[in-house]
């Protein structure tokens, strides 16, 4: 039976893992792929960290309350057993939950940009490229996206 929870336990933590989508300026899904795109150009005016929320598909409640279910319903028997797996769904649930919003929980940047034509605009991405006050950057826009680049 226990080789069975850690096949659960394992399976949860893949599709918690699998769920996670990046925000970056460099990572492309593959529908944003040979798409054309608006190229502007700009300069960095602000800088400001921010955090992007994990995700909440779904998934992590899900895989949490099934582990939980599977690990409840070993607590007893007969009555004890089904009240077990019970709580033991509503608590793995919410700890699936809990643990999906924080394994793809990402640090990001507010990027303030002053566009060549004069306008202002911010884009908020992962924080997987670092940019400063009064460099020249790319913005490109296509498909509902934005991302800033050097």
């Amino acid at each position: 039976m226990k080789t069975h929870h850690l096949l659960l336990v394992a399976f949860a933590a893949l599709m918690l893992t699998a769920c996670a989508s990046s925000q970056s300026g460099a990572s492309y899904s593959r529908s944003q792929t040979r798409g054309e795109q608006t190229v502007r150009m700009g300069v960095v005016e602000s800088v400001r960290t921010v955090t992007i929320e994990g995700a909440k598909s779904g998934v992590g409640p899900a895989a949490g309350a099934v582990v939980g279910g599977v690990a409840g319903s070993n607590v007893g028997g007969g009555k004890g057993s089904t009240i077990g797996a019970v709580l033991g769904a509503v608590a793995g649930g919410v700890a699936g939950q809990v643990i999906e919003e924080h394994t793809t929980k990402k640090a990001g940047l507010e990027i303030t940009i002053k566009l060549d034509n004069g306008n202002l605009i911010a884009v908020t991405q992962e924080a997987d490229e670092q940019f400063h006050p009064g460099e020249r950057v790319r913005i490109l826009s296509g498909g509902g996206v934005t991302r800033v680049s050097h």
